[in-house]
């Protein structure tokens, strides 16, 4: 499915020759345009008034909106000016254009890894679309696994956890102290306290959390903190800490194995890659994932969208070709860290001291 549309009833001279220029690069590189948005639409491009920015409202999860924006004249921190259109517009990502004397600056936004920027200087517009097919596309193609199936099939002898989950609780209570930032920026120096709210609760966010950890149960079976959870207090079997079994390919979701009568929350949706991990690497016993850096690390060449089959088999692939799969550190371009090993308590050792809180963004 290679298709896209573009709506929104903001209009000017530059906003209609950058439409055209993403209109005509996405049609040469194989996507067919349609004029009115259907169900099973891939592509969304969302022109933003910003006087008046309304979202594009989703017939289906797999739509991948862009909103594009166009400030005249700007000056000062773009990222705190921009952010707030993409929370506002419900967009998967944000392209902010600012007008210079020479040069017009192309930023890129998303709602949890950062912003970047590409420059067009008059005369290059062939360069310019093409960069912008080659940031988007990767990410407006990848496919999200956000769905889950809950079964409550979990054993009585497993309802209040066992060793792994009292593994798991502890771990929760070290990643707690680490303090980290939610996202891998101070998010809260960019949205007022209502705009956070509404990010939270547009987004599902849970409490913006800093993180995710696992540990492998048994050769098929994993458990994992759930999503949005106080890591300082992962208590609650299928609530807290959720027991994955599987991912059904067909339903494109992660099952669920939790006790009968109760209300689970939902998995992380990093589940994806920590169950692709173990499903390939047998000798690892543990993966923690945190917004946060540290020196020297091998990471994604694209920042694929968390919870996509796209980045779960790049970051399963980095694993694969590091020099010992077990116990290695990979990092998720403008996001954070994967790291896996043989236990959680080995995880926090190798990483104690080297923690970098504020991911690089490229």
């Amino acid at each position: 499915m290679r298709n896209f549309s573009i709506v929104g009833t903001y209009r000017s001279h530059f906003m209609d020759w950058f439409k055209d220029g993403i209109k005509s690069q996405f049609i040469h590189k194989g996507y067919t345009y349609l004029d009115l948005p259907l169900n099973d639409i891939k592509l969304v491009f969302n022109l933003v008034d910003p006087e008046r920015p309304r979202p594009f409202r989703r017939q289906a999860q797999a739509t991948f909106v862009v909103s594009v924006l166009e400030l005249e004249d700007h000056n000062g921190d773009m990222f705190k000016s921009a952010y707030p259109y993409l929370i506002r517009t419900l967009a998967n990502h944000l392209i902010c254009i600012a007008h210079g004397q020479d040069q017009i600056k192309v930023y890129f936004i998303t709602p949890e890894q950062g912003c970047y920027c590409l420059t067009y200087t008059f005369g290059e517009e062939k360069q310019l679309f093409q960069s912008v097919y080659q940031r988007l596309e990767p990410l407006a193609s990848s496919n999200l696994v956000i769905d889950n199936y809950f079964e409550p099939d979990l054993p009585q002898t497993l309802w209040d956890g066992d060793q792994v989950t009292q593994q798991i609780y502890e771990a929760g209570k070290k990643l707690d102290e680490l303090n980290l930032l939610p996202t891998p920026f101070p998010i809260q120096e960019y949205l007022s306290e209502r705009d956070l709210r509404h990010l939270q609760k547009l987004y599902g966010i849970g409490g913006l959390s800093y993180g995710n950890l696992s540990s492998r149960r048994d050769e098929h079976t994993f458990w994992m903190s759930a999503s949005g959870v106080n890591k300082a207090n992962l208590r609650t079997v299928g609530q807290d800490i959720l027991l994955i079994k599987g991912y059904d390919q067909e339903r494109n979701g992660m099952l669920i194995s939790v006790p009968p009568q109760i209300q689970p929350k939902r998995a992380s949706v990093d589940a994806i890659e920590h169950w692709m991990i173990y499903r390939q690497h047998p000798e690892v016993g543990a993966i923690v994932h945190i917004h946060a850096w540290m020196d020297g690390v091998k990471a994604t060449e694209i920042n694929y969208p968390c919870g996509t089959i796209e980045l779960a088999k790049t970051v399963a692939q980095l694993v694969q070709e590091s020099e010992n799969p077990a116990q290695t550190v990979i990092g998720l371009k403008n996001h954070g860290l994967t790291i896996t090993g043989r236990d959680l308590n080995d995880i926090f050792e190798r990483i104690e001291g080297r923690i970098i809180p504020q991911v690089p963004m490229t």
